[in-house]
């Protein structure tokens, strides 16, 4: 288990003010950026994964997959020191691959600039309040809780448009050790970093036509109560819900995505499924249902607790 995850996302946008208002306003924390960073904003989560905001043209990001505001590098945490040095002997032959003393660089085939390093992430302990269900009670003489904001814990996985989802997926499975959870045939494919591990930290989807690009990030919150806190707050603060709420049948999660001024989406989602080495990817059809059990088309209004209709 070399790769743990997600650690950090960079991006380069056309406004930086109003990202940063976005972000500040999704629930993460603002934090000091690291030397060599002047003139970014960043932004943490509970354990410490990153976001950071770049002016578009700046000189210091990768060149960009797509055209305006969009992430332009992500960072994946590995376990040790000598991950990190199997890592550089598997990928020196990779496109844009650098070595320095921390970490290291390449690009992958749809045109990501991917960065590794040695995980700083921060073990994060919350109590948080169990759900009722038939035959189990485990919330006794205590209510739910109701969020006026989310918090985001960390950061769960990306999405991102391919134009050969072959040859990406091929990277990522064989380049990086990647596990296919489930797959849309002809689609889409979910991909984890390790046999134990959460649903996906990456999924890889095709449309034709569509041009590569960035579909949206995702961020993990407590549970489904968070998950409509954190809508909610981004409704009031005027931002344009995408989809939810809403669940995913294929991961189980409960999301809420929120349309971003950094490109794409941003997604607070919780109860997402956790697999082991026993389970065995599904083949199946991209379908309304296959993608949602329910969602609710625009969000629901923060005023009036209902669906927005135009």
């Amino acid at each position: 288990m070399d790769i743990l995850g997600i650690e950090e996302y960079e991006f380069g946008v056309e406004n930086l003010a109003k990202c940063e208002q976005f972000i500040c306003d999704f629930g993460l924390t603002p934090v000091p950026c690291a030397p060599g960073s002047e003139g970014a904003i960043c932004f943490e989560a509970l354990n410490g994964s990153r976001v950071s905001l770049y002016p578009i043209d700046d000189a210091r990001l990768p060149p960009a997959f797509e055209n305006g505001s969009t992430m332009r590098r992500v960072t994946w945490g590995l376990a040790s020191a000598d991950a990190l040095n199997r890592l550089a002997e598997e990928l020196a032959d990779v496109p844009g691959f650098v070595r320095d003393e921390t970490s290291l660089t390449c690009r992958d085939p749809n045109g990501m600039t991917l960065r590794f390093r040695v995980s700083a992430l921060r073990d994060v302990t919350l109590d948080v309040v169990p759900i009722n269900q038939w035959g189990d009670a485990r919330r006794v003489d205590q209510p739910s809780p109701v969020y006026d904001k989310a918090t985001p814990i960390g950061i769960g996985h990306a999405v991102f448009f391919v134009e050969e989802l072959d040859k990406v997926e091929q990277f990522y499975r064989e380049k990086l050790g990647f596990h296919v959870s489930d797959r849309y045939v002809g689609k889409g494919v979910f991909l984890r970093t390790a046999a134990r591990a959460g649903h996906h930290n990456l999924f890889l989807l095709h449309v034709p036509g569509k041009p590569r690009g960035l579909n949206h990030v995702a961020f993990t919150v407590r549970d489904i109560h968070e998950v409509f806190g954190g809508g909610l707050a981004m409704s009031r603060a005027g931002w344009a819900t995408f989809l939810g709420p809403g669940r995913h049948p294929i991961s189980s999660a409960y999301f809420w995505y929120v349309k971003s001024p950094a490109g794409g989406a941003f997604e607070f989602y919780t109860n997402e499924d956790h697999l082991t080495e026993a389970w065995a990817p599904r083949e199946l059809q991209h379908s309304v249902e296959s993608f949602t059990e329910w969602a609710v088309e625009g969000g629901i209004d923060a005023a009036t607790r209902r669906q927005v209709r135009a």
